[in-house]
């Protein structure tokens, strides 16, 4: 058995320890080298086979992961190492959006280090069927998706939007279960965090964070494409349009 290759949410905790050491690599001697391979080592993402593997997330193959990271990015003046498209990627969302990965990794390691991760199954819909997970990380993918479908979240969700008198239909293309699906769709909607909750940050969620959405809108809001894991709303809504449009032209 082969060690397995690095998942998203490994590439993000790389790469946040790379940029809080300025874009340089860590030897494996490093403390927080060591403290990141035990890190690793614990994530609920690989079996206990792959695992156990003698050299399984090592502290040197942490290290030799911080050097791809350094010698990739485009600041970097030597030889690049030889790595996979997915770290590319990673270094490219590193490079656009510095705050909210680093933000996005100190989610995994809060979450991993509270136990919480660890008492999430795994979501369906986590990774998608073409195999692309967000690039945030699985992890993250999961608990959102968790808590998208607690049961009572989506009881007051509903009922929130009934006392408003508004109607319960998605607000990003208005399907309304009821009126197609008629008494079997009646009362029936899907909820999603507007924001994703490593940006919001770790707090209870409020109802205005939500968003009531129709199966389809849902799954688009969550689909990942490279370099890009999530979209609200409001940019899905922005991307029906286009195609709209130029079909009006």
């Amino acid at each position: 058995m082969r060690i397995p290759a690095w998942t998203e949410d490994e590439l993000v905790l790389a790469g946040a320890l790379v940029v809080r050491n300025g874009w340089r690599e860590l030897r494996t001697g490093d403390p927080e080298v060591q403290e990141l391979s035990e890190l690793l080592r614990s994530l609920p993402l690989h079996t206990a086979q792959a695992r156990a593997l003698p050299g399984f997330r090592s502290p040197d193959s942490v290290s030799r992961k911080t050097t791809d990271f350094m010698t990739n990015h485009s600041a970097y003046a030597g030889k690049a190492t030889r790595c996979g498209r997915p770290t590319l990627l990673m270094i490219q969302a590193f490079t656009e959006r510095e705050a909210e990965m680093c933000q996005a990794a100190v989610a995994i390691a809060e979450s991993i280090s509270s136990g919480e991760l660890h008492l999430i199954p795994p979501q369906p819909d986590e990774v998608d069927e073409t195999g692309v997970t967000a690039v945030e990380g699985r992890l993250l993918v999961r608990r959102a998706l968790s808590r998208e479908r607690d049961p009572s979240l989506r009881a007051r969700k509903i009922e929130h939007v009934r006392r408003q008198g508004l109607p319960l239909q998605c607000e990003i293309c208005a399907f309304d279960f009821a009126h197609t699906y008629g008494e079997l769709g009646n009362g029936y909607i899907e909820v999603h965090h507007v924001t994703p909750l490593h940006v919001s940050g770790v707090r209870e969620t409020r109802l205005d964070d939500l968003a009531c959405l129709c199966a389809n809108c849902h799954r688009m809001c969550h689909r990942s494409r490279p370099g890009e894991s999530w979209r609200t709303p409001a940019a899905l809504r922005e991307l029906m349009r286009k195609p709209a449009e130029a079909t009006a032209h």
